[in-house]
């Protein structure tokens, strides 16, 4: 038999590729040089080889992959590879409401049990919520309180083991892969005949244990599902026969009712129908289990931490462990900034500190409570002489003005079909670039990716405008502070005065007046107030706080704003101020996020004369870096008062 020197090429591993392979190689054959293989029941063998090297290739592919965190894409591979590094992942998160209960009782005392069950509806479903801990209150003049209970979203379950130290295959498994982890108590009763319990806790450290601590480890394992399991005898408390282990947990629908702000009290609580129930915090917190993505960035970081927040890595790593359903968080040094209620957050240093601001998936601000909660939580992490702060982020947003040219000659598309599909390219552009912490908005490869919208475009002139909004005292003047942290465009002192400069806002009203006013300045530096008498400016003060253009601030000294005109059609809590930007490209610093404000974004597409008549036209700059800024830019500007926001 002749030897083929042609080789195999082993690296294609495709089916296709593999059996072509196959058939070169026999080809080389003597038995086979004329061999017709598609006509033949050779094909089916050399199909059955491929198929059989194919599946090999791809699990000895996949088995490798499995074997590192970084590559690993099976669940059970990276919960795997996570618990190795000592990370425990995030369970279903359960929504958390805050509720103050009173009894109306002649009793001395009364107990609320654990599992004492709250209704709530949210979106014409209804949603049960329950208490996970006995709480027993004494009477206060003819009421029984319960203050600050907090109460969680799904169905309080409790699951019994009987301990079979013979059985090694035994294990403790929450039943549910919507079990909240947080919200588990487990206990450990002596036996059937002798009811007393243990509580244990869960390990955090085992360099502080014993053979007799009374702890209980947690992992996770089939399909989403947690396993409880406990010590040796050596380290830690191990299990006898007989004793019953007792888990209670809550199986949550996790973010379904976040929001859910108005609860019913059950009939009965301790033997009492009187009961009256009072909002503190609305529902909050719900969360998918953690993502895979999120386990392959936490589990190394968290291992990096070692049980201890020192830089601001560790902070953002256990931010999220302390805090499920952040969807993103920035920390920064007191050396890098400072916190004050009033000025909100500046560059100022504040030493000794450490800011946290956390963008949660339920797109609200954390309230007082979780702030306070996650303030203790870091206690067991943190060093002594450092205190953490938690602060809101600052969205600033950003308006686009997009005129994009296209050759009519070269697309079966119509205008509004193209002006479709680039707000669908800005709004793709928002979603992956952007609304994160530390994301810049990039100028030139926004025009760039709008210019790839299609073939048919052939370039686009685009403005940016920064907004920010503003939620007044409505009871009492008071005074604000914006920091856009981007310095203003100000070409000199004076500039664009007469036509309101280059800071814009949405209507307001001061003292019940039922004039409506809004913001613009003078162009060295002065805030003005004014409203519009038969279309012409009409100011009510020339000096209403201050714009510092280098810096990027707005300080509005104290008014007496009593309510706001619409805002994007709509009616409104808030006013939105706008100003330019001296640069196209926009940086976020410390606690500031940035978003597209696609609903004030406008796009138009204008046939180019060039392609279609090949006559040329003018090329306008959308520059802000100097005094040939177009007119047209500061004029569209300033209509967003006047037009856009009130229609």
């Amino acid at each position: 038999m002749a030897v083929n020197e042609r080789r195999i090429n082993i690296s294609d591993l495709d089916f296709d590729d593999i059996k072509e392979n196959l058939k070169v190689f026999l080809k080389g054959q003597t038995e086979f040089k004329d061999y017709d293989f598609e006509g033949s029941g050779m094909n089916i063998l050399l199909d059955t080889l491929a198929y059989n090297t194919h599946y090999l290739s791809f699990n000895a592919n996949m088995l490798a992959n499995e074997m590192f965190l970084d590559s690993a894409s099976l669940r059970s591979s990276i919960t795997s590879h996570a618990k190795t590094l000592g990370y425990e992942v995030t369970s279903a998160r359960a929504p958390i409401a805050t509720i103050n209960v009173a009894l109306t009782t002649d009793s001395a005392t009364k107990t609320m049990p654990a599992g004492t069950a709250f209704s709530t509806t949210v979106d014409d479903v209804s949603y049960q919520f329950v208490t996970i801990a006995d709480v027993t209150s004494t009477n206060n003049g003819g009421t029984v309180s319960f203050d600050s209970t907090k109460i969680y979203e799904g169905t309080y379950v409790t699951t019994k083991f009987l301990v079979d130290t013979s059985d090694i295959e035994q294990r403790f498994l929450l039943g549910n892969d919507r079990a909240d982890t947080s919200t588990l108590s487990v206990k450990v009763q002596t036996s059937a005949s002798d009811t007393t319990t243990t509580t244990y806790t869960k390990a955090t450290d085992i360099t502080q244990l014993s053979s007799t601590s009374t702890v209980y480890y947690l992992q996770e394992v089939d399909a989403g599902r947690f396993e409880v399991y406990f010590g040796d005898g050596v380290v830690s408390r191990s299990l006898s026969d007989d004793n019953i282990v007792i888990m209670e947990y809550v199986v949550t629908n996790k973010t379904l009712s976040n929001g859910a702000s108005s609860f019913s009290a059950p009939s009965l609580i301790d033997g009492v129908s009187d009961i009256t129930i009072t909002t503190v915090a609305s529902a909050s917190g719900g969360a998918e289990p953690e993502s895979l993505n999120s386990i392959k960035l936490q589990a190394p970081l968290d291992y990096a931490s070692q049980g201890r927040a020192v830089t601001a890595d560790d902070y953002a790593v256990y931010a999220r462990k302390l805090f499920p359903n952040t969807q993103a968080v920035s920390v920064f040094g007191g050396e890098d900034g400072s916190f004050d209620p009033s000025l909100g957050v500046t560059s100022v240093p504040e030493y000794g500190k450490v800011f946290i601001s956390i963008k949660s998936t339920t797109g609200l601000n954390l309230s007082d409570a979780q702030k306070s909660q996650l303030v203790s939580d870091f206690a067991k992490f943190k060093v002594a002489s450092v205190t953490p702060v938690i602060v809101d982020p600052e969205t600033t947003f950003i308006i686009l003005n997009v005129t994009f040219n296209y050759d009519s000659t070269s697309t079966t598309k119509e205008k509004t079909e193209l002006e479709t599909l680039v707000n669908t390219t800005i709004q793709n552009y928002t979603d992956t670039e952007l609304e994160d912490f530390n994301k810049p908005f990039r100028y030139s490869k926004l025009s760039r990716l709008v210019d790839e919208t299609d073939s048919a475009i052939l370039s686009n002139i685009t403005t940016v405008t920064l907004a920010r909004f503003i939620t007044p005292n409505v009871t009492a003047p008071t005074s604000y502070t914006l920091n856009f942290n981007n310095p203003f465009f100000h070409p000199h002192d004076g500039h664009n005065a007469d036509a309101g400069g280059i800071v814009a806002s949405t209507g307001f009203f001061i003292n019940d007046n039922s004039t409506e006013y809004f913001f613009d300045d003078d162009g060295k530096g002065n805030l003005r107030i004014y409203s519009l008498v038969a279309g012409v400016r009409t100011y009510l003060s020339t000096d209403a706080g201050t714009v510092d253009y280098t810096n990027g601030t707005i300080q509005i000294d104290s008014v007496g704003i009593t309510s706001v005109s619409n805002v994007d059609g709509s009616a409104s809590t808030r006013f939105r101020i706008t100003v330019l930007p001296d640069s196209n490209d926009v940086i976020p610093v410390r606690n500031q996020l940035l978003e597209i404000d696609t609903i004030n974004t406008v796009v138009v597409g204008t046939v180019d004369q060039t392609a279609t008549t090949g006559r040329g036209y003018t090329v306008t700059t959308s520059g802000t870096g100097g005094e040939q800024q177009p007119q047209q830019q500061l004029q569209q500007h300033h209509l967003l008062q006047q037009v856009r926001v009130t229609r």
